[in-house]
């Protein structure tokens, strides 16, 4: 089932940011652009590659208006454990979320129940709450966070332009295209 166009439901969690646990919930998700990264575990191995990449691209995507959490069926004091030990963790100054209750990892349909664990799941939620962008990878198989920033400037181009899409390979302040019926068959 596709969450796209879907808003997120209600969920309240324990997280770590910063040396804190803070409480963290769907309305954080409101009034700006989200990224949810899903991973399966902390202590692993895809995983830091995968979250010291997002934390590399952290400052780019913050310039764009978008805040960034990280979530896991870890708890949070594992997350604290892990920024603590891990030199790849221990760079990372976005919200680790933790979810043992597995309830948000199955609102975002990423909860593998037989292990779980959390798939590798991306989404990209817009200001009101809603899934615009989601991407589920295979356990081994690690993902780009670079990728990310063309996505969310297509998503936002298109928010504040009714009627026009971004085609392939789109980039900012790249051509767009206004569907009509003359424009059928001319691609």
């Amino acid at each position: 089932m596709s969450l796209i166009g879907k808003e997120v439901e209600a969920f309240q969690a324990q997280a770590y940011r910063q040396g804190k646990f803070v409480e963290i919930s769907d309305e954080a998700l409101k009034g700006k652009w989200s990224v949810v990264c899903f991973y399966p575990a902390d202590f692993t191995f895809v995983c830091p590659t995968e979250l010291e990449d997002l934390q590399d691209q952290y400052e780019k995507l913050q310039e764009l208006g978008v805040e960034v959490y990280s979530c896991s069926t870890d708890t949070h004091f594992t997350h604290k454990a892990w920024h603590d030990t891990s030199d790849a963790i221990g760079k990372i100054n976005y919200t680790m979320i933790g979810d043992p209750s597995h309830h948000i990892s199955r609102i975002f349909d990423v909860l593998d129940e037989e292990a779980g664990l959390a798939q590798r799941g991306t989404f990209i939620i817009d200001p009101d709450g809603i899934v615009q962008a989601m991407e589920i990878n295979a356990d081994g198989i690690g993902r780009d966070a670079s990728s990310l920033i063309d996505k969310i400037r297509a998503a936002q181009y298109v928010r504040t332009h009714p009627g026009e899409v971004c085609p392939a390979k789109w980039k900012e302040d790249g051509e767009t295209l206004k569907p009509s019926f003359d424009l059928v068959g001319k691609i």
